[in-house]
């Protein structure tokens, strides 16, 4: 949404004059305009902000180890894909329908969260071009209810930065997916159906030393380490009474889950001392450590009355001290903070004009 802040400014003058001797004080009141701000007056931890990408839904950027690069997962027509497809850019740069990025999948199949490896030079990310190179079915809606796909034929795979894949990191039967890389930059977290239900894994960067870490029922996703990578925070469903388990697992059965009832969790790297840390209700999702590791950055509906806003929120590891970050009127999530803490990426619905398109900000950060 596009503003304009009328700023009153009072200046004060001091006219001396060599024949008096006293100091003539004048006030003048000037008006100051800013325009266009992306910043709500009440974002008081972002200090500038740019917008990067302008169409299309753009989502999930991450950081390259060196914070000179982004990949990023966008489904924009215009840049001749037909589904979430993965995209390369360095920070500095801005694109538009008429100047894509480069890609950096293959172009084949869905795709869905890529992450950079240590050396700055690859990528993982998971796809379903194995399955079939056509882009699958979206279904967003089933008896009414809102719904993710989990598409079975999901592997992870590690590409480089010209989009050549180098090698494939699991071949299990079902839905591997979700991978995202420690800061220590040794271990990977994701989310798989290997068991039969939605859990989390770790593995090492080239896929061997594979170990469940969750063994709850419920669909657990989205996970990231700490910057010192001992701790992993995620997002779950976990349904409890007879109907939710039962819907949870038919659902599951089709390859679908229903992400509107889910509250993050937070364990130590190998799967222990496992907690719940928000209680909010509604969606919570999207989580990622402040660079101190002693807080959580993530996105919620929890204030929402009919499922949106989305908006960001900081709280302590221990679940406390929770503050609103953004107060956007539509759509914000996927934060993620650059290695050296100084800016977050992320997606919003802000500034398109009031249409559905979600773009990438890079926000400087300041506590």
């Amino acid at each position: 949404m596009k503003r304009i802040y009328i700023v009153i400014v009072l200046v004060v003058t001091f006219v001396a004059c060599k024949n008096q001797t006293k100091t003539e004080e004048k006030n003048e009141v000037k008006e100051v305009i800013v325009k266009d701000s992306l910043i709500y007056p009440e974002e008081t931890h972002f200090k500038s902000m740019r917008q990067v990408t302008f169409g299309g839904d753009n989502a999930e950027a991450y950081w390259s180890f060196d914070d000179k690069q982004l990949v990023f997962q966008s489904n924009n027509t215009k840049w001749n894909v037909s589904c979430d497809q993965m995209f390369l850019m360095n920070v500095n740069e801005t694109f538009t329908d008429s100047i894509a990025p480069p890609m950096v999948s293959t172009g084949k199949g869905r795709t869905t969260c890529s992450y950079f490896l240590p050396d700055n030079k690859h990528i993982i990310y998971a796809s379903t071009h194995l399955g079939d190179e056509k882009c699958p079915d979206t279904p967003l809606r089933k008896n009414g209810k809102y719904i993710w796909p989990v598409y079975d034929t999901f592997d992870i795979f590690v590409a480089d930065l010209e989009g050549n894949i180098v090698k494939q990191l699991t071949n299990e039967i079902g839905y591997d997916a979700e991978p995202t890389v420690s800061p220590k930059g040794d271990k990977i977290v994701f989310t798989s159906t290997r068991s039969g239900d939605l859990e989390l894994y770790t593995m090492n960067v080239d896929g061997t030393d594979v170990k469940q870490i969750t063994n709850e029922l419920g669909y657990d996703g989205g996970a990231f380490f700490s910057p010192d990578g001992t701790k992993i925070i995620f997002r779950s469903s976990r349904p409890k009474t007879e109907q939710e388990i039962k819907e949870y697992k038919e659902l599951l059965a089709e390859g679908l889950v229903e992400p509107t009832d889910m509250e993050l969790y937070i364990c130590n790297a190998d799967g222990s001392d496992l907690r719940q840390l928000t209680d909010l209700g509604n969606a919570n999702w999207s989580p990622f450590f402040h660079p101190s590791g002693k807080k959580i950055l993530f996105s919620s509906n929890f204030e929402a009355e009919r499922g949106f806003p989305f908006n960001l929120y900081l709280i302590d590891i221990d679940g406390k001290n929770l503050e609103r970050v953004t107060h956007s009127e539509t759509f914000d999530a996927f934060p993620v903070f650059s290695n050296d803490g100084k800016y977050l990426a992320f997606s919003s619905n802000r500034n398109n004009g009031g249409g559905r398109d979600t773009n990438l900000f890079i926000a400087e950060w300041q506590d």
